[in-house]
C-alpha cells in the first residue's frame, strides 16, 4: 500500500477538488439562475483535472522513482489515481447532489423541459442521482485512463 500512497493521496485530492469546483459552480449560479450556461462552463474543470494528473505523476516521478519514470510506470500510476477517483465518485456525487446543490436536479429538469430539449419524462430519467452516479463513475474511469495515457507521455523520463 505504501507503494501507492501517492496515487491514493492524489485521488483524494481530485475528489476534494471536484467538490470545491461544485461549490464554485453553485456560487456562480450555474446550478440555478445561469443553468443555461452550466453545460458549457462545467467543462472548464477539465483544466483542473488535467493539472491534477500532471501534479500526481510528477509527484510520483520525483518522490518514488527518484526523478526517472518510464511511460509504463507513469501510466500505471495514473490508472491507480483513476481507480481511486472512480471508487470515490459515488460518494462525491452524493455529497454534490444532497449537500452542495440539492436543487440542481429540479432546476436542470425544469430548464431542459422549458427549453424544449427534453420531455418531462426524459429529463427526469436523465437528471437524477442514480444516473449521475453512473455517469460520474464511468466518466471518471474513461477520462482518467485517457488523461493518464496522455499525461504519462509528457511526464515520462526521456532516455
Amino acid at each position: 500500500m505504501k507503494n501507492r500512497a501517492i496515487e491514493i493521496k492524489w485521488g483524494v485530492i481530485f475528489a476534494i477538488s471536484t467538490l470545491a469546483w461544485m461549490v464554485l459552480e453553485k456560487s456562480l449560479g450555474w446550478h440555478d439562475e445561469h443553468i443555461a450556461d452550466h453545460a458549457t462552463y462545467t467543462n472548464l474543470f477539465a483544466i483542473v483535472a488535467i493539472a491534477l494528473y500532471v501534479f500526481a505523476l510528477r509527484d510520483k516521478k520525483k518522490n518514488f522513482y527518484q526523478g526517472q519514470i518510464s511511460y509504463k510506470e507513469a501510466f500505471i500510476s495514473g490508472v491507480i489515481v483513476t481507480i481511486v477517483v472512480t471508487i470515490l465518485s459515488p460518494l462525491t456525487q452524493y455529497i454534490i447532489s444532497e449537500i452542495i446543490t440539492p436543487d440542481y436536479f429540479s432546476n436542470v429538469i425544469a430548464y431542459a423541459v422549458e427549453s424544449g430539449n427534453a420531455t418531462q419524462e426524459q429529463a427526469e430519467s436523465t437528471f437524477n442521482l442514480q444516473s449521475y452516479i453512473i455517469q460520474a463513475s464511468l466518466g471518471a474511469l474513461v477520462m482518467g485512463i485517457v488523461t493518464s495515457a496522455v499525461v504519462a507521455f509528457f511526464v515520462r523520463s526521456k532516455s
